[in-house]
């Protein structure tokens, strides 16, 4: 029997084990270990989940214990599981696992890829922030305009009770109140939900897939942070980010991503320098010529409100974008500039509780507030911290209407941004071989 560890972050590293390792004979899991999201270790994964091999679940340990768990365990072998990690973080970790003693793997496209009876469009990206969830909304949008069904499957965000979130479906945003989600999952769900699309998520995604291809006639898989996808894709778009030249080869798996796209999106070109795009395009072509290329901008705009000229703002950003996505800012900081603001607030001197070591965690962080929201208690922080800011007004980059989920003492002006492709290609194009194989799929059905 082999023993093996799966190193994670609470979503591929689940997804790995039901598909390659949970019926598996010849090897035993003794542990998942858990990064980058707080508050999804010391816990368990359930037998329900874990399948007859493991009535007693698998343990989820925090990443600091893996070479102890190594040794006291006994392991052969490490898999790697997680996302958006440098090559360089990539190797650090091998190396850990390496000096243990053990094997260290990475699970490939073809071990972990399961396949739809439907079409599959999929949205992935270099790094987390590139504009991916945009992306996936606009592709969703223009296969509803052609007349299609269309399903959205989020990659995983399993933070709360596994069980319950074995296979989760949304169609209406009263559904999503329901599962009472975290901030981060609002973000990804609200608006594909209001633009017409069903969201699917959970834990389990054959099971995922089963459901949600039982209903669409296309599905479209919106990746997390920079993986690849859980669904074979008849279509893989890859966004990348100028505002970030060259990271598109240096992080793992959006290198991955890169090279195995159909599509790939240069967004924010609106917003980039001329010579950071030059930069990014000269990497898709080294690596990827064949690729049909999109250029991209996501204007921002401001809902209605107080003015922001002159004012002292506090501006709230997309947490996964400026935490473990390393950006310094992102859409709420664009508006904010372009709307005059006086002066941007500081919020680190105001951050309390878990918002306060967010800041610890990420030092490149600086005057924005990371819209944290992994749990009741770190919602309150955040609400706490933004209620104690000395400012005029609350600007929110976030997908999400931050106003209903706190009490602030400040107005809150809303960001919104859209993808906006620039001629001469439209999302429109790339897809109509992908809307002509669901009408066909759909017609043979239905004759």
């Amino acid at each position: 029997m082999r023993k093996v560890i799966i190193m994670g972050a609470g979503g591929r590293d689940f997804h790995n084990f039901n598909v390659v390792f949970r019926d598996d004979p010849e090897t035993e899991v003794v542990a998942f270990t858990a990064a980058q999201i707080p508050g999804i270790d010391h816990r368990a994964y359930p037998a329900s989940l874990a399948g007859r091999r493991y009535p007693d679940g698998i343990p989820i340990v925090p990443e600091s214990e893996l070479a102890e768990l190594i040794a006291r365990e006994e392991v052969d072998e490490v898999v790697l599981a997680y996302s958006d990690l440098s090559h360089q973080a990539v190797m650090h970790k091998a190396s850990t696992a390496l000096a243990a003693g053990t094997d260290f793997r990475l699970l490939g496209p073809d071990a972990t890829m399961l396949r739809s009876t439907k079409p599959v469009v999929a949205v992935c990206a270099v790094r987390t922030g590139s504009g991916k969830s945009q992306t996936s909304r606009r592709v969703g949008a223009a296969l509803l305009d052609a007349g299609l069904k269309v399903a959205l499957v989020r990659h995983p965000m399993p933070y709360g009770e596994l069980e319950r979130m074995r296979v989760q479906r949304f169609a209406t945003l009263a559904d999503i109140d329901a599962s009472h989600p975290t901030v981060e999952e609002r973000e990804e769900f609200e608006l594909p939900v209001g633009l017409g699309m069903v969201m699917y998520a959970g834990v389990d995604y054959a099971e995922v897939l089963e459901q949600a291809q039982a209903e669409a006639d296309v599905i479209v898989w919106d990746g997390g942070n920079n993986d690849f996808p859980f669904f074979r894709p008849d279509l893989l778009i890859t966004v990348v980010d100028p505002l970030r030249a060259g990271h598109e080869l240096k992080y793992h798996p959006g290198e991955t991503n890169l090279r195995m796209a159909d599509v790939v999106v240069v967004n924010k070109v609106d917003s980039a320098d001329a010579k950071s795009i030059e930069r990014v395009l000269a990497d898709i072509a080294a690596v990827n010529p064949d690729a049909t290329v999109v250029r991209a901008e996501s204007p921002v705009t401001l809902d209605d409100g107080p003015s922001l000229a002159g004012a002292a703002v506090l501006v709230v950003e997309d947490g996964p974008t400026v935490t473990h996505g390393g950006m310094p800012f992102g859409a709420g900081t664009v508006a904010a500039q372009r709307a005059g603001v006086g002066m941007q607030v500081d919020p680190r001197p105001y951050a309390t509780g878990s918002i306060a070591d967010v800041y610890r965690d990420n030092p490149h962080l600086g005057n924005v507030l990371p819209a944290m929201g992994y749990s009741d208690e770190q919602l309150r922080e955040l609400a706490a911290t933004i209620n104690r800011a000395d400012c005029d007004a609350v600007v929110t980059g976030t997908p999400i209407d931050l106003g209903r989920l706190i009490d602030s003492r400040h107005p809150i002006r809303h960001v919104r941004y859209e993808l906006r492709e620039l001629p001469p290609t439209s999302l429109e194009v790339v897809l109509e071989p992908v809307v002509q194989a669901a009408r066909a799929a759909s017609y043979a059905l239905t004759g």
